[in-house]
């Protein structure tokens, strides 16, 4: 290994931001990204743009002009509010892609910074080790043991060693598998290697996520029976009036009011501001049908270290042949022990150097009690490998010889000082008395015999026992809050850690986890796939579990027909998050390739946080699922009354102006006002649904037809009933009806809030968007009949103070109606 003369300083923060600015972020094109060119190309497709415009050409044929140019104004306004929606989404879109893109730890003015990968420029200092993808091509000019796959770039599977001898490379994308090492940034973005094979790695076809799917489904087969509904319609309409143009008219308005176009603009805006939502809460989405799947989890597997404990090691016990200190004690006591400052020493000469381990933080918190780094060179370092679970150094010393320290597992340890049976008995007797008071602990040994030629293992040094250090890490405080959550919600938490099984079982019943039984490495190993499976439905912790048991404990979960949820941070844990229904990498200590495995990013590393996704997992579902109930509830009255004015004779009841004023009130309300929603009651003490379960169930489109078909059978009723009062013009006719929908779609959105039974609870719900809007679409229906020029030209007549009082009370009524039929559909509504 090579070191630099001096510690880098890198870049200043104003150095590197001038260069940013000048070369351009560190990143490739992505094709995935769309211009607001692109989002109002595809919004223009739209078969409602198409029909609007088609109802605004054939008023100009008709000669009414202002019509058609009022028509042509209501697409350009659909067009817009879709245009706004979707650019909103791509920039919360946008903003996450820059949070979940690769990390890259720099040093800038001397100090280290962990910063985007896309902000990386050339001449930084970036610091890589196991486990990193290396963010931009890079000179070495220090390397520990550095090996990295190239296999990206070489189709080469055997890793490559770096050495920092002033002209090897690490390139951009490559994967660091062992090691640690600095390089100086050389070529970042489209001038780096990777960038300049780019075109290869973009515009690779994805496929669609099952929601959109789905949705698209219902969405063709609507279009295809609303054309077949508006042929026929306007057919049946031009036979009985003999006027084609107003039959094309009648047909278009048909076709718009069964066409569910808001699915997929609902969809979109959903997913994304799921994932905004998400983001809030410390957990960044990287693939969106994750979101879909945390309200199905079963099974959350988590990591003990840094997300079910703080992860703030610290040395709470040292203890030797013949001497103890433990936190709490004074700090001369450790000074005054000969035997506790060389345990002390060997563990810091064990340590990783510039290591980011809280446990090798913890002793460097002790450094003064070591040899000063100034003074010593590292002559060679053997990492821990899943062999030998321990890190070994090897130092030369000015005025002293050469010496190698040890530090690890007590077993391996043990191994390494070939210490006896009894000796190995008494050793991990003490590992069992720490590990019952929570602690983590590791033996530390040393070899002053060092040979000429280092040997290719460290298990051929003779080492020398010196003694144990324990390590306190406490439980985070609302984990235990958070687990019994998980319990009400049906959802078991299973522990998953390295540590002894005496120190697994004791953090696990501090954090609430079931204890009953604990399954070690061994046994683990021991079992058959079948025997595993049977085991793994019962067992709640699971240590001394290396990363490649882990894919075993997931694949067995799941044969079980859990939907399992796993955390993960290390390079060994990508199979076994990629296996998981829902893989979850650690943002703050995970590794790069961990975090490309996994569907979500824990940013605070905080199992809080997985049970709050879990929590708004399940309420944008359930939001989804309203807002579909609700899309599929209002498109039935308004296709309804279509035809029944077309089969009864009368003339067009709602033209398209109308029908396009009303998917002005039914787009907000299903995309902005229903994602607002707050959560149900009892989102975390319900079962997890059925992951097979369509979004589109039986139950959920039996009760969208269900409030349909009732608020059709109201404002058929008001229709019929207007016309045939005497002495009333059609346009009165119109009105009334018009208001009555009007007041059908609000019963709709406040049925379709809430779940619950309760009237008083749908109203007392807090959603300030939802009022709001309301407020908006009662402000424009009084300009509607109050202007007797808007009125005149949208074909309205005046409305009586007698007949609103009689539409409020319909529609109370119709509320009342919708809230009593709840509790049949309440139950369904979750399969």
């Amino acid at each position: 290994m090579l070191l630099p003369s001096s510690p880098p300083q890198g870049l200043s923060e104003p150095e590197a931001i001038a260069r940013l600015s000048a070369e351009g972020p560190n990143a490739l094109p992505d094709s995935q990204r769309r211009s607001s060119l692109h989002i109002v190309a595809e919004v223009l497709r739209e078969p409602m743009f198409a029909l609007l415009v088609g109802a605004a050409v054939l008023y100009g044929l008709l000669g009414e002009l202002t019509d058609a140019l009022v028509l042509l104004c209501f697409a350009c306004a659909s067009v817009s509010i879709a245009v706004v929606q979707e650019t909103r989404s791509e920039r919360v879109l946008e903003s996450l892609r820059d949070l979940t893109s690769p990390r890259a730890l720099v040093i800038r003015s001397g100090e280290r910074r962990r910063i985007a990968g896309r902000d990386v420029v050339r001449e930084d200092v970036v610091v890589i080790a196991t486990g990193d993808r290396v963010p931009a091509d890079a000179r070495v000019i220090c390397a520990n043991d550095l090996y990295a796959d190239e296999s990206l770039l070489t189709g080469e599977s055997v890793p490559v060693q770096k050495r920092a001898d002033g002209s090897t490379l690490v390139f951009s994308g490559t994967l660091i598998v062992r090691g640690t090492g600095v390089g100086v940034v050389i070529a970042t973005g489209v001038r780096s290697q990777i960038g300049q094979i780019g075109h290869s790695l973009v515009g690779m076809p994805v496929e669609k996520p099952r929601l959109q799917a789905q949705t698209q489904r219902v969405v063709l087969w609507a279009a295809v029976v609303g054309a077949l509904v508006s042929v026929l319609a306007a057919v049946l309409y031009g036979m009985i009036h003999g006027e084609w143009l107003q039959a094309l008219l009648a047909g278009i308005a048909l076709g718009m009011s069964v066409l569910p176009e808001e699915f997929p603009l609902v969809l979109t805006v959903f997913m994304v501001m799921g994932a905004w939502r998400l983001s809030r809460a410390n957990v960044l989405t990287r693939r969106p049908p994750a979101i879909e799947t945390l309200g199905a989890a079963t099974v959350l597997c988590s990591d003990k270290t840094g997300t079910l404990t703080e992860n703030r090691m610290s040395v709470a016990l040292i203890r030797g042949a013949d001497s103890q200190w433990q936190l709490g004690d004074s700090p001369g006591g450790l000074d005054a022990s000969a035997v506790l400052k060389r345990i002390v020493e060997a563990a810091d000469l064990a340590s990783v150097p510039e290591s980011s381990d809280p446990m090798d933080l913890a002793v460097a918190a002790l450094g003064s009690r070591s040899i000063p780094h100034s003074r010593r060179e590292l002559v060679r370092s053997y990492p821990l490998t899943p062999e030998l679970l321990a890190v070994t150094g090897v130092w030369r010393v000015p005025d002293r010889a050469a010496v190698a320290a040890a530090k690890g597992a007590p077993e391996a340890i043990a191994r390494l000082c070939h210490l006896n049976g009894r000796e190995s008995g008494a050793l991990l007797a003490q590992v069992d008395e720490l590990g019952a008071r929570g602690m983590r602990v590791l033996a530390v040994a040393t070899c002053a015999d060092i040979p000429e030629r280092l040997p290719d293992a460290p298990t051929q040094f003779h080492f020398k026992y010196l003694g144990i250090i324990g390590f306190a890490d406490p439980v985070r405080a609302g984990v235990p809050q958070a687990v019994d959550e998980c319990r009400a919600a049906g959802i078991r938490v299973v522990m998953i850690t390295g540590d002894y099984p005496v120190t697994a079982r004791a953090i696990a019943e501090q954090a609430h986890i079931d204890t009953a039984s604990v399954v070690c490495g061994d046994e683990l190993d021991a079992l058959s796939d079948e025997a595993l499976r049977r085991r793994a439905a019962h067992v709640a912790v699971f240590a001394r579990i290396n990363p490649q048991q882990k894919l075993r404990i997931v694949q067995a979960l799941k044969a079980n027909g859990d939907v399992v949820a796993m955390t993960g941070d290390g390079v060994n844990d990508a199979p076994a998050l990629k296996a998981a229904h829902i893989g979850i990498a650690m943002g703050g200590r995970g590794t790069d390739v961990a975090r490309e495995a996994a569907s979500l990013v824990l940013l605070d590393d905080d199992f809080s946080s997985m049970v709050h996704a879990i929590r708004q997992g399940r309420r944008i579902y359930d939001n989804l699922r309203k807002a579909m109930a609700f899309i599929v509830a209002i498109h039935v009255p308004i296709a309804g009354l279509a035809i029944l004015t077309i089969a009864s004779g009368h003339e067009l009841l709602l033209t398209p102006m109308l029908i396009a004023l009303l998917e002005l009130i039914i787009d907000p309300a299903c995309s902005v006002v229903l994602e607002a929603e707050r959560e149900e009651p009892d989102v975390m003490t319900r079962p997890p649904r059925n992951p097979d379960a369509r979004l589109l169930s039986r139950s959920v489109i039996g009760w969208s037809l269900m409030q349909g078909l009732m608020a059709l059978g109201v404002v058929s009723t008001v229709f019929l009933v207007a016309s045939r009062r005497g002495g009333i013009e059609f346009t009165e006719v119109r009105t009334v009806t018009y208001v009555s929908l009007i007041l059908t779609i609000v019963v709709l959105v406040l049925t379709n809030r809430s779940f619950s039974t309760s009237l008083r609870m749908v109203l007392a719900k807090p959603n300030p968007t939802m009022w709001w809007g309301l407020a908006a679409a009662v402000g424009v229906l009084g300009l509607m009949l109050s202007l007797d020029r808007l009125r005149d030209f949208l074909t309205l007549g005046p409305l009586h103070p007698h007949d609103l009082a009689v539409l409020a009370g319909v529609a109370l009524v119709l509320m009342f109606l919708l809230q009593t039929l709840k509790r049949v559909w309440h139950s369904r509504l979750w399969l």
